[in-house]
């Protein structure tokens, strides 16, 4: 039997969310760029539409969010930074609460693969003893999102990295 603090964070491998890993033509500085630029995610991200923080460290980030079970509608969601490592790790996290009993970590992970190319993928882990019920119910809608912004993301950055080296 594990403590209570031990079960909040426990992670089972069953409740993890993974989007495709991207390969992207353009350097690890670009797609972070784009990643912490928040106030832009409208501009090219199909699933968070709106997002705002300061990306400090424990800082909320407030997202707006498009459904993908029910057309035409958005959600608000808060979560709060618990990683931040420049052009490799951007993370926010949803801790447990009584009243949402559902604490969740997302990492965006960015790989470099030489000076103009880079690889990203995403994982969402649900966590504590009610994760594997929300990756039940919620998995495979997760799954898609990230997968859709991670090619969004391949998209915009290989867009910009292009745009620099013509306009060099």
């Amino acid at each position: 039997m594990r403590d209570k603090d031990e079960s909040l964070t426990y992670v089972d491998p069953n409740a993890i969310v993974r989007s495709e890993r991207v390969e992207i033509d353009a350097p690890a500085a670009v797609v972070w760029e784009i990643l912490v630029d928040l106030p832009r995610y409208g501009e090219w991200n199909p699933f968070c539409i709106a997002a705002e923080s300061t990306l400090a460290m424990g800082a909320p980030v407030n997202m707006t969010l498009k459904s993908y079970t029910e057309p035409d509608a958005v959600f608000p969601n808060c979560e709060y930074v618990c990683a931040f490592e420049p052009e490799k790790l951007l993370s926010w996290e949803l801790p447990h609460d009584e009243a949402w009993p559902y604490p969740a970590r997302r990492d965006q992970v960015i790989e470099a693969l030489g000076d103009s190319a880079c690889a990203y993928h995403s994982t969402d882990a649900f966590l504590g003893p009610n994760g594997i019920h929300v990756m039940r119910f919620a998995g495979p809608w997760v799954k898609r999102a990230f997968d859709d912004t991670a090619y969004a993301l391949k998209a915009r950055a290989e867009a910009v990295y292009r745009g620099r080296k013509t306009a060099d």
